[in-house]
């Protein structure tokens, strides 16, 4: 394994940390900077949306600067916004630092894949890839709820402080082990890349990311306020809740890629959203009663994260029918659905926390992954008649 991909790892599981890791800490960050809690949630969608929107304008507008140096820019940024976020004195630095951080974490990961697999021999690409996506992985398991627990412990600004820190180090990993010549292929135009959102099927399967990957975040992004008011367990339990969704968000994606192998894409996505939407149903009932809640997390967290490897290998043989020499582009706008969706849904969660309260929020989730369902459906009505016909 060139050591090049440990430092991508660790790049990885930085910005894994620091998306999410403000979930354990929303109310205590709306205590401490004198706002609301769905204003503190926007720290949350307007990161995401930051990725939406910044990921493939900046990476077509970098697409001739050498992929080392990018990298190695990009760490430095976001380790810079990660320090604005731990030094903010007011709720709008922060958010300022908060998007900056996620501009940079998306074009990161943008040119990720690429970095990888000239790291290896090109049978070895995919597994290149996986070991740097690894990362994010951990960061779900460990690093966003230590980084929480860390944060209630010490005060919120401390896991910013620890990220910028592994900001520090991805950074040096990266100058030290990353090659000095990283081959690559500038990638199309914004307009060009544009395009393929014109072709149905691949636009049926990003807005099933859309809804049904984030559908869950109308709920998750407020986990701290539902579980303290609701479940009525304390922040540091929270912390145990995040550990149990790493977990599961691990087990998820392991058991949605093999679904996805062994049933295909719109059977798989059939099984694993009916899942989602039965875990989300429930959470309503089960939310006052703390052992019941966790086990609901759990299932709810296996059936989130099985969606996020069935969609993305879907979009991919989509993409190598329908447009052959841009899966890449292609795989790179459905990671920008994932981030609108979370980025959506967590504020359309604060929209209904001032309107109707955290415990209304699962049945607008539900309402997302329907939507995301329905596609599905059509997907499948789609693939059939086009078998039929030909």
């Amino acid at each position: 394994m060139p050591l090049g991909l440990l430092a991508l790892a660790v790049s990885a599981f930085a910005i894994g940390t620091t998306e999410f890791v403000i979930v354990g800490l929303i109310p205590e960050m709306a205590r401490d900077l004198a706002v609301s809690i769905p204003t503190a949630g926007l720290l949350v969608s307007l990161y995401a949306l930051a990725i939406t929107l910044g990921a493939p304008t900046v990476t077509a507008l970098t697409g001739n600067i050498p992929r080392r140096a990018l990298a190695i820019g990009l760490m430095v940024i976001f380790t810079i916004g990660n320090l604005i976020a731990a030094f903010a004195p007011g709720y709008e630095v922060l958010l300022a630092g908060r998007i900056v951080t996620g501009v940079a974490h998306g074009v990161f990961f943008s040119i990720g894949a690429t970095v990888a697999t000239s790291l290896v021999d090109k049978s070895k690409g995919a597994r290149a890839v996986s070991l740097m996506f690894a990362g994010l992985t951990v960061a779900m398991v460990v690093g966003v709820p230590f980084g929480a627990f860390v944060g209630q412990h010490l005060g919120w600004r401390a896991p910013f402080l620890a990220v910028s820190a592994l900001g520090v180090i991805s950074v040096l990993g990266l100058v030290t082990l990353l090659p000095k010549d990283i081959r690559h292929t500038a990638p199309e135009g914004l307009l060009s890349q544009l395009k393929l959102l014109g072709r149905p099927r691949l636009l049926a399967m990003y807005l099933v990311t859309t809804f049904g990957f984030g559908a869950s975040f109308v709920v998750f992004t407020y986990l701290t306020p539902l579980m303290t008011e609701v479940t009525g367990v304390s922040e540091t339990t929270v912390s145990l809740a995040l550990v149990a969704f790493g977990v599961a968000t691990f087990l998820g994606n392991l058991l949605g890629g093999w679904t996805s192998d062994t049933l295909g894409t719109e059977r798989a996505l059939t099984i694993k959203i009916t899942g989602l939407i039965v875990s989300l149903i429930a959470l309503p009932f089960t939310a006052p009663v703390p052992v019941l809640m966790f086990i609901n997390l759990f299932v709810w967290g296996i059936f989130t994260f099985a969606i996020s490897p069935i969609v993305q290998s879907g979009v991919v043989t989509i993409a190598e029918e329908e447009a052959p020499n841009a899966v890449g582009t292609a795989s790179g706008f459905n990671i920008a659905a994932f981030n609108l969706g979370i980025s959506g849904a967590s504020f359309l969660g604060g929209l209904i926390i001032e309107k109707a309260g955290v415990l209304a929020t699962p049945w607008a989730a539900v309402g997302s992954a329907v939507i995301a369902m329905v596609i599905v459906f059509w997907l499948h009505r789609h693939k059939r008649l086009n078998v039929q016909q030909a």
